[in-house]
């Protein structure tokens, strides 16, 4: 049920962003939810698409080195203490937490987070026990 996600190696002067996304907005790509960390070097740019397939084969064909991860996508209640609720969750049964990030989307009362553990199964079946619900990449699809 894990979320695919792109990680994409960017390197780090003036419009190399630029040009990813105009790529992915002149295929009809919508970025739903992103992350980019950087060293003086290079970016490591982390998304969540609509199209994960249509998306990776264009970012390939125009040269960029990406690769596919799975990570788990979370619906968690746009309220103060929330967050710490689903990372409470995770800490109770005893998965790491490697990085996460947020979607651009909301809805007036739920938040979607992204999140990179270290078992997806786990952290799904953990989560899904305690109320929270899982997103897939057919409900990304629809945001």
């Amino acid at each position: 049920m894990s979320l695919k996600q792109l990680t994409v190696f960017v390197q780090n002067h003036q419009g190399s962003l630029v040009a990813i996304t105009d790529t992915l907005a002149k295929h009809n790509v919508n970025i739903r939810a992103l992350s980019i960390a950087d060293t003086e070097d290079f970016g490591i740019l982390r998304l969540i698409v609509n199209d994960t397939a249509l998306a990776g084969k264009t970012l390939a064909e125009e040269g960029y080195l990406l690769k596919t991860t799975d990570v788990v996508g979370v619906k968690i209640g746009d309220a103060p203490g929330k967050l710490s609720e689903a990372l409470k969750v995770l800490d109770e049964n005893h998965i790491n937490m490697e990085y996460l990030y947020a979607f651009m989307t909301r809805t007036e009362k739920h938040a979607y987070m992204v999140m990179r553990v270290a078992d997806n199964q786990k952290a799904e079946a953990a989560l899904t026990g305690a109320g929270f619900h899982i997103i897939t990449d057919s409900d990304v699809e629809k945001l």
